[in-house]
This record gives structure tokens, sequence and C-alpha cells, in this order.
């Protein structure tokens, strides 16, 4: 599957893309408030296929995001659908990457999110040592709803997405 935006596509990931997804989750400061994985190349190969087994159902989306001529820029993940919500996160971009990256990747998993696969809300978490992320969700009109001690808790509905997407439309 290919989302296709302005400057960035989000494509399904792929067997092939092991090795990328493999090197970006290994690059610990990226990486510093994402769950660790383990392994081999091999290793995320196998989760790749299971992966796909979830994709097929509808259950999970993870996709490379890749510049227009397919570089690859990064990874986000969508997973946990619950009821009229969808969660997403494991949003990793490269430093290179271009700054709309960020905005670009977060708006096609919105507009994913709620107009293609019909959800109401997005609830994320984020640690509370990102201020960056944090901040960024915060930005969009995000709320946190809860917290613990390591995470903050957000909701995002769609009535919001709707208001803020006006201020961000030059991205889409």
């Amino acid at each position: 599957m290919l989302l296709k935006g302005k400057n960035i596509n989000l494509k399904t990931v792929e067997i092939e893309d092991a090795e990328f997804i493999f090197s970006m989750r290994q690059n610990e400061s990226k990486t510093k408030f994402l769950s660790k994985v383990s392994g081999d190349i091999e290793t995320q190969k196998e989760w790749i296929i299971n992966y796909k087994q979830r994709e097929n159902q509808k259950k999970e989306f993870y996709f490379v995001i890749e510049s227009k001529n397919s570089e690859k820029l990064g990874l986000v993940r969508m997973y946990d659908f619950q009821n009229n919500s969808f969660c997403w996160g494991s949003w990793l971009i490269k430093e290179d990457a271009p700054k709309t990256t960020a905005i670009e990747s977060a708006l096609q998993i919105y507009e994913f999110g709620f107009y293609n696969l019909g959800f109401e809300k997005s609830h994320f978490d984020v640690r509370k040592g990102n201020a960056k992320v944090t901040a960024f969700h915060q930005r969009f009109g995000a709320k946190i709803v809860d917290e613990n001690e390591l995470d903050y808790f957000f909701n995002f509905e769609k009535n919001d997405y709707e208001i803020i997407k006006e201020k961000y439309k030059r991205y889409l």
C-alpha cells in the first residue's frame, strides 16, 4: 500500500525493508524513547512476516516514510485499534530528512486513520523525557488525558484534526 503525500509517501513495510528498519531501530540517539529491539536482520524479517498477517487483517500498519524519489527517510506505525480509536508511534525520522518530514508524516497518518479507516480519535503515549515530541503533539492539539511515571497519554479527536488541518494544509 502506498499513501501519497505532497513531498513524501508512506509505503507499507516489506521484507526487503528489514535492513533499514533494523538500522533505524539500532540508532540509540533516535530510539532513546522507544522500546528496545533485539536480534538481527533475520529476526527483523521474521517480525515483518508476522506483521504482514496483521496488516492483511487491517489490525496494524507499518510504513516506511519515503521521499518522492524513494529515499527512505523514516518509519511510523499504526496499531492498537480499539473501537473508534487508533494508536500510532514507533516514529523515527533520519537526521538528514527534510524538515517537513515529521509534519507531513503525521498528517498522512491522521488522514489515513480518520478518513480511510474511519476512526474518530487517536490515542498514543509519549515518554515524559521526550519533550520535543510532546510539544509537537500539543501544538497539533492533542490533549494529555493521563500520565504515569514514564509516559504522557494523549487523545486526539478527528474534530480537533479537522480544525488544525486548515493550519497545515500547505503540507497536504
